[in-house]
């Protein structure tokens, strides 16, 4: 449903797009994870024609994104990281007003616009004006409007960020439900377990290119081992507490979270590191809180491909 090949995109000096190629296939959620920066966006702009590439070439639902751009966006939706909804306008108003910009007629227009202030529960603020919503409603106003049009292609970027758990679970299970029709979603995520609930597919990038896609478990996979964790019990350890980490797992540079007094780092041969990293900590005089052995999670992959948490 989607294929990029080649797509780079620069802005002055800064390049925020290197040459990227990726596949999302039709009925399938593809999720991008990566830093601010990565260029995740700029990505999703290409895709929905509000960006021409520099080179390469890009197409959905067989599509040309810059040939066939007008034919296009009659098949997509987009939410995009802000909620553009008119304050002006109540929540109906602004729904009505997206299927106006389909060209559907006024019974289909208000008929969908009903169907979303159902889905989304904003029915009882229907004619409210937007001004007075919460953030969270203003979230959930806006994905729905990207459903006015039936797309065939949703692009969701960063679609629950700044929502509550309860509102984040509801546009998960939207998502769900836009599966089973057979819509086709891409995702731009700053959450790991969105993308491990959610996705077919993952592609992390960083700085404009892709470094790595595969499923969630072919992720993990790559990591090649356990991760060891422990969690100081005197902030003031935290550093020589790493660099003897360090020293017993052989490999790598641990990853260092000061505000959690934690420590880890991948590694192989898990009960024998853990034995030899607890000695040597106990040894050296360090009060530990947790020392322990877990599989590698989404974060761990991310930690490890990029050189930074995801943002």
């Amino acid at each position: 449903m989607i294929e990029v090949e080649g797509v780079a995109k620069r802005f002055g000096s800064t390049q925020a797009l290197a040459g990227v190629d990726l596949v999302a296939e039709e009925g399938r959620v593809l999720a991008l994870l990566g830093p601010n920066g990565a260029g995740k966006t700029t990505l999703v702009r290409i895709l929905a024609t509000l960006l021409k590439p520099d080179r390469g070439r890009a197409t959905v639902a067989g599509c040309d994104v810059v040939g066939d751009a007008a034919r296009l966006r009659s098949l997509i939706g987009l939410t995009g990281q802000f909620a553009a909804v008119d304050e002006l306008l109540t929540g109906r108003e602004n729904l009505e007003l997206v299927g106006l910009f389909y060209r559907l007629s006024r019974t289909e227009r208000r008929r969908r616009a009903e169907e979303v202030l159902e889905r989304f529960s904003l029915t009882g603020a229907a004619e409210d004006l937007v001004k007075t919503y919460s953030g969270g409603m203003r979230r959930r106003l806006d994905v729905g409007a990207s459903l006015i049009g039936r797309p065939r292609i949703l692009f969701l970027d960063e679609p629950t960020t700044g929502l509550d758990p309860r509102t984040r679970n509801d546009v998960w299970s939207f998502v769900e439900d836009l599966l089973a029709a057979g819509t086709t979603v891409l995702l731009t995520t700053q959450y790991m377990e969105e993308a491990e609930h959610l996705a077919h597919r993952i592609v992390v990038m960083d700085a404009g290119a892709i470094v790595a896609q595969g499923t969630a478990a072919e992720l993990k996979d790559r990591m090649g081992g356990d991760v060891l964790e422990a969690r100081v019990t005197n902030p003031s350890d935290l550093d020589r507490a790493a660099a003897l980490i360090a020293q017993v797992v052989g490999h790598g540079a641990p990853h260092v979270d000061p505000d959690q007094c934690r420590i880890s780092l991948p590694t192989r041969g898990a009960t024998r590191v853990l034995i030899a990293a607890g000695q040597r900590l106990q040894d050296d005089g360090i009060a530990l809180e947790d020392l322990g052995i877990r599989h590698p999670s989404l974060d761990d992959v991310f930690l490890s491909l990029t050189g930074h948490a995801d943002d």
